[in-house]
């Protein structure tokens, strides 16, 4: 019979490397928690409308990278290939604009989509993922940055880049894609990557952050947006660059930074890596006052990011694991019954513990709380049993205490001394 392997670009995560993806989670809970944001778990399968009205027709995601397959019924469903639109349905269904005027929400979890795997890219991925409904200021578009920044600092992340761009409002863009329709017009497809010479006619922003070295040597003429932002815009990006300088964050303008979604306006930025190979940006993010309206809720405007946790897995470091208070040794294995609500009353008052390997010769047993690395081997023999106590050993420095079973708030006390 042949064995039964995982699916390509889908992981197993075994500590110590699913330490690090619960020591993201508990930061990014700790620091959003500090910014009022409440945690929302969405559901991982939607229906494939919803990508195709908020992403976008044209997108590679949805031409190209999406899990999509009918049910029983025929009905079209999708694996999420990102989390935003799946917050904004459920913005919209539950009818949280009609309860509190501004929410802040964030959400974990895994995404898919059909990619080739490499480094930092996998087919199931997992991002942490942060909105914000419902205000249009400057200064929301700073302080989410701001947020993401303080997280990103509080992993200790080394060699980390904040790129930002405008991407003009519905008022000013026409003007700007008129410009480039006209710039691109002097190319051919043959010039182009066969995604650009695709992409030209229907999403041709998605050119100017094309990875392809002949692309990039077209784009690197190509007329700026902020070229063309209308007075509104271009005041709204610089109060979000000032108030950033004001707390010492420096971001780079990147005016061939476009993301992938259709959905962005105004407002767009990326953290990028050296240290990670192509695969460079960990986190990413931007406005879409559009999209809520767009998916049939109300008009309000919107600004969220997501962080890559498989990419800030590679530079993070999870804390050291705590080590076992205690492992216990039974020289005699029909002490068992006795020993099991010891081990249960120390756990419950919040040590952690190991039962041993009763069964097994005394030297197994202490070569298994070395090898857990406990701080204290408890021996409970014949004797011991007899007398009512447990030896306490040290196993950093050998010594040894005898200490009352009748007493297990006591031995609790000596165990995290």
């Amino acid at each position: 019979m042949q064995s039964l392997t995982k699916i390509k670009g889908f992981a197993d995560l075994f500590e110590p490397e699913s330490l690090v993806f619960r020591h993201l989670e508990e930061t990014a809970r700790a620091v959003f928690g500090r910014h009022g944001y409440q945690e929302l778990r969405t559901p991982i399968l939607e229906r494939t409308e919803l990508f195709q009205r908020s992403i976008g027709e044209e997108t590679d995601v949805v031409q190209k990278e999406m899990y999509t397959f009918p049910d029983r019924k025929d009905r079209s469903l999708t694996l999420r290939p990102e989390a935003t639109a799946g917050v904004m349905r459920a913005f919209i269904e539950s009818g949280l604009h009609t309860r509190e005027p501004v929410s802040r929400l964030f959400t974990t979890g895994p995404m898919f989509r059909y990619e080739r795997p490499q480094k930092g890219r996998m087919r199931q991925f997992h991002q942490v993922n942060v909105e914000c409904l419902g205000l249009d200021a400057p200064w929301v578009d700073a302080e989410i940055i701001a947020m993401l920044w303080s997280f990103l600092q509080a992993l200790q992340l080394p060699g980390l880049r904040l790129e930002i761009n405008s991407l003009g409002c519905p008022q000013c863009r026409p003007a700007y894609m008129e410009t480039l329709h006209a710039f691109l017009a002097t190319t051919s497809d043959a010039d182009l990557c066969e995604d650009c010479a695709r992409r030209r006619h229907k999403n041709p922003l998605r050119l100017l952050d094309c990875k392809a070295a002949g692309c990039r040597a077209i784009m690197q003429d190509a007329p700026k947006i902020a070229d063309c932002g209308c007075p509104a815009c271009q005041e709204h990006f610089a109060q979000v660059l000032a108030l950033l300088q004001g707390v010492g964050i420096e971001p780079v303008v990147n005016h061939r930074l476009v993301r992938g979604l259709d959905y962005y306006t105004r407002t767009t930025f990326e953290v990028v890596s050296g240290d990670i190979g192509a695969q460079a940006a960990v986190a990413g993010g931007g406005r879409y006052d559009g999209l809520i309206r767009q998916l049939g809720g109300p008009d309000l405007p919107g600004i969220g990011f997501a962080c890559g946790m498989e990419r800030l897995a590679l530079l993070a470091q999870a804390p050291a694991k705590p080590r076992p208070a205690f492992c216990m040794i039974l020289p005699d294995p029909g002490l068992l019954p006795q020993a099991f609500p010891l081990v249960r009353q120390l756990r419950e008052l919040g040590l952690p513990g190991d039962l041993g390997e009763p069964g097994k010769s005394f030297k197994s047993q202490m070569r298994a709380a070395n090898r857990i690395q406990a701080r204290f081997a408890l021996i409970l023999g014949p004797d011991e049993w007899t007398s009512r106590v447990v030896q306490c050993k040290n196993l950093g420095d050998g010594t040894q205490t005898p200490l009352s079973l009748d007493d297990i708030p006591a031995l609790a006390r000596h165990l995290t001394a």
